[in-house]
């Protein structure tokens, strides 16, 4: 990392660390494969939209935006950092800092890095390691148990939250409390592996028993000790590509050679299963991971018959059934299902029994052996500047729908095998085409020849939107020169 940056520790405080507040770390870097095909690698559930309007990442960010809470940091992927930043702007909130994963390392690398970077401010700072894919719709509820850890925390406790179950639940972890160790706060005698059904429901009938929620509060310090004495692989790697990091258009970007050498491992099985200074928080509140279809099913409110419709979809003589349309042109209808899920994007269809809905990765398993791209990727893309997606195609031609936001400008590029007209239906461009440049406004076109050096740039207060026609031997993304752009992709 730039070296002042790195030395100036109030350049990474925020402003808002102290010993006093919390600070989120949400972890949103994962990759899910279960809630195919809304969720692929290339755009994962956790900046999905599953439950309400907000995703689950805007939601986790919203649920710590109170008096107690620092500003959040958060832990993604290189891919999702600009899905970061756009999402969180939506809902106004501010990061403090955005560390950027050059490869997933799993879950304690992630932690054990923000630990390193806010005991940069205060090694005694309080952080709630959050995953930020869960769903905890009473936040005020949630909020109020962090609180009631705190305490334990400050002692150099290391505070998991314990769900009350309501099931003999075989997809979770679980965990047995022991005896109280502070007001409202149980020390942890063990963790358990996600059960058989016959374990499971012993577990349920335990009251010492309850649901892992992989969430954890410590304070920065206790982390990284417990780190060292636990996982040193992961503590030495975590801060070679720390002080090497880099910042980057308001991201903290770790080193990849140093991030490379950091062990692909849990925070539970790096770290937790071993200390020994382990508490529990009971969770009361509704609380899920959303791991499945079944688990989406049983959020969303139903009718009369038990069936659930989300985007535009429709149900007819429908029992126990969800019906989910991703995309404003495809109508999804179901005619006589009883117990079925169904889901249909853009681009995709799931039809699966909802008894079967935990086995949802093995579609994406096979569709990754044929070599269909539909397994990781969208027919829309996101990118810094707005998204594209695909509307139509053949033999020497490609059809896109290019969305760009107010203010925002794609690279000055060039092609080597493609030439492109654009038509806009939506707001002003401002178009760079060789020396010359004009506005293109709405219902006007312009053309850019094989090999001629452009840009595209939305200087309006409202979304850019136009209809890209490419043409060409080539039409591959990666056929781009670029030469100058705001988003360091050069």
């Amino acid at each position: 990392m730039d070296g002042s940056l790195y030395e100036d520790r109030s350049a990474l405080a925020g402003g808002r660390i102290g010993v006093g507040l919390v600070t989120p770390v949400l972890l949103a870097g994962g990759s899910g494969t279960r809630l195919w095909p809304v969720s692929r690698a290339r755009f994962p559930k956790q900046f999905v939209p599953l439950i309400g309007d907000e995703s689950l990442f805007q939601a986790a960010a919203r649920r710590f935006d109170a008096p107690g809470f620092a500003a959040p940091m958060v832990v993604t992927a290189e891919d999702f950092r600009f899905i970061v930043a756009e999402q969180l702007d939506e809902v106004r909130v501010a990061a403090q800092t955005v560390l950027v994963e050059p490869q997933p390392r799993n879950t304690a690398p992630a932690a054990v890095a923000a630990a390193l970077m806010l005991a940069l401010a205060e090694p005694q700072a309080l952080m709630l390691l959050a995953p930020a894919d869960q769903l905890i719709p009473d936040a005020a509820a949630f909020r109020a148990a962090v609180e009631r850890g705190t305490i334990a925390a400050r002692d150099g406790r290391i505070v998991t939250f314990g769900i009350a179950p309501t099931h003999a639940e075989t997809g979770y972890g679980w965990l047995e409390c022991g005896q109280p160790t502070h007001p409202g706060v149980e020390s942890l005698t063990r963790f358990i592996e996600k059960p058989a059904s016959d374990l499971a429901a012993t577990l349920l009938g335990n009251p010492r028993c309850l649901w892992n929620s992989g969430l954890f509060l410590m304070r920065a310090d206790v982390l990284i000790a417990a780190a060292r004495t636990h996982a040193p692989a992961v503590v030495a790697a975590a801060e070679r590509a720390l002080a090497d990091a880099q910042a980057d258009l308001g991201f903290v970007r770790l080193a990849a050679q140093a991030w490379s050498d950091a062990p692909d491992i849990s925070i539970d099985h790096a770290i937790m299963e071993h200390a020994t200074n382990l508490s529990v928080v009971r969770f009361d509140g509704r609380w899920t991971d959303l791991g499945s279809w079944a688990a989406v099913f049983a959020e969303a409110p139903r009718d009369a018959t038990g069936t659930a419709l989300q985007g535009r979809a429709s149900a007819i003589a429908c029992e126990n059934t969800l019906l989910r349309s991703d995309h404003d042109g495809v109508e999804l209808i179901g005619i006589g299902l009883k117990n079925v899920v169904a889901v249909a994007t853009r681009d995709a269809v799931l039809v699966a029994d909802s008894g079967s809905a935990q086995s949802v990765r093995l579609a994406v398993e096979t569709l990754k052996a044929r070599g269909v791209a539909q397994a990781t990727e969208f027919s829309r893309e996101h990118r810094p500047w707005g998204w594209y997606e695909t509307i139509g195609g053949g033999d020497r031609f490609k059809v896109k729908r290019i969305h760009v936001h107010p203010g925002a400008a794609l690279s000055l590029q060039s092609h080597l095998h493609r030439a492109e007209h654009w038509v806009v239906v939506q707001g002003t461009a401002r178009v760079t085409v060789g020396d010359k440049v004009s506005l293109v406004t709405e219902n006007q076109s312009i053309y850019v020849p094989l090999g001629e050096i452009h840009r595209l740039e939305n200087p309006g207060r409202v979304p850019m939107v136009l209809i890209e026609v490419q043409t060409g031997t080539y039409l591959g993304e990666d056929d781009i020169i670029r030469y100058e752009d705001r988003y360091a992709r050069v």
